[in-house]
């Protein structure tokens, strides 16, 4: 009878709970779009293209850029399919595709799961809903969006919008994805994330203290669900999605086709050179074709340094407190951004091993 009774609860965990879908699927994968419901991000009638420039001289100077490894040497093209799992990787200067190649079978039109890079996104479609005022200011309390959340404990009265968006959130939230128990693989694998962060504790008062953590976004992701009336997924496709003249259809991910709340903090899926529009659209200060889609003071708060912030501002990275700045996912997923040279480089793969940004940067900028 006790083997009955264990055997039934492993089948409706394994049916139902995180931990069934951590051993099903054992880790965070490019390709775990296939495995949860998700929202369509659909593209618009108009394609914007950037110039071909890979027959440039520049161009064909990148072609040639070398790397040795283990005593072996490379060139780009061989370094990347051979040694980082990269699966697609681009590098556009002045608007112009100096270098577009794409691995491990995937293609131009592949979307994969940007993981990281989604919270950066999380924080464009923030910087649209103050434009709005849908949401008021960065100054208002998540629970203003979220009221169930003081009912769950009170101190989430003083977590505002801004220490969310500068990961200040002071709750108790574990980074690891080492084990099924960890906060974040209940929240990558789980199917009710309200439920979960309601129970989390303070360590901190909300503001003081800066930890990088996915909950961060994923509130800051309903906020903008509820606030807008929209699933993040379709705010996206209205926002950004259709006026950047997108060339594919994206999906994003959700907890559950009951809730509904979408995985703010992780699961956009996309291709490169739709990333790569998101970046042009920083990189020009928040315009595209002459109109503002982001507040150029928004795009001012993601990409100057934070050098009390551990030079992590508004869910985006400076590159050692520096101009340039960037878009980070967990398996080496990569949109940089060097102003001052008008380059970005885009880089998606399978494992964060070998990323080389500051290598990437010096050889290009270099030439």
């Amino acid at each position: 009878m006790m083997k009955k009774i264990v055997l039934l609860l492993t089948v409706m965990c394994l049916q139902s709970c995180h931990i069934g879908r951590m051993i099903r699927y054992y880790k965070a994968d490019i390709d775990d779009h296939k495995i949860f419901p998700y929202t369509e991000v659909n593209k618009g009638n108009e394609t914007f293209y950037f110039k071909d420039g890979t027959n440039s001289e520049l161009a064909k100077r990148i072609t040639n850029i070398s790397f040795t490894e283990k005593g072996k040497d490379y060139v780009i093209d061989d370094y990347l399919d051979k040694e980082t799992e990269t699966t697609a990787f681009m590098v556009i200067k002045n608007d112009s595709i100096l270098y577009e190649k794409y691995y491990e079978g995937y293609k131009r039109d592949s979307i994969s799961n940007i993981f990281s890079v989604s919270k950066s996104v999380t924080s464009l479609l923030m910087g649209i809903a103050i434009d709005e005022q849908i949401i008021e200011s960065v100054n208002n309390p998540i629970t203003k969006y979220i009221p169930e959340l003081s009912k769950a404990n009170k101190t989430f009265d003083k977590l505002t919008i801004e220490h969310l968006l500068n990961m200040r959130s002071g709750l108790k939230f574990s980074e690891t994805y080492s084990n099924p128990f960890d906060e974040v693989s209940k929240l990558y694998y789980g199917k009710n994330q309200i439920k979960q962060i309601s129970k989390l504790e303070f360590i901190h008062e909300p503001g003081t203290f800066h930890d990088y953590q996915s909950v961060c976004t994923t509130l800051l992701g309903i906020a903008i669900e509820r606030a807008s009336g929209k699933q993040l997924g379709k705010y996206l496709e209205e926002k950004l999605w259709k006026p950047l003249q997108m060339e594919n259809n994206a999906t994003w991910s959700l907890d559950d086709m009951v809730r509904k709340n979408t995985k703010a903090f992780c699961c956009l899926n996309t291709t490169a050179i739709d990333l790569a529009k998101l970046a042009r659209l920083v990189l020009n200060k928040g315009k595209f074709n002459g109109k503002q889609i982001v507040s150029d003071k928004w795009v001012e708060k993601l990409t100057k340094a934070n050098k009390t912030n551990d030079c992590y501002q508004y869910q985006w990275y400076s590159y050692e407190c520096s101009d340039d700045y960037y878009a980070l996912g967990i398996l080496g997923q990569i949109v940089y951004i060097v102003p001052n040279e008008d380059l970005i480089i885009i880089r998606l793969g399978k494992s964060s091993d070998k990323m080389f940004l500051s290598e990437i940067k010096d050889v290009v900028s270099n030439n």
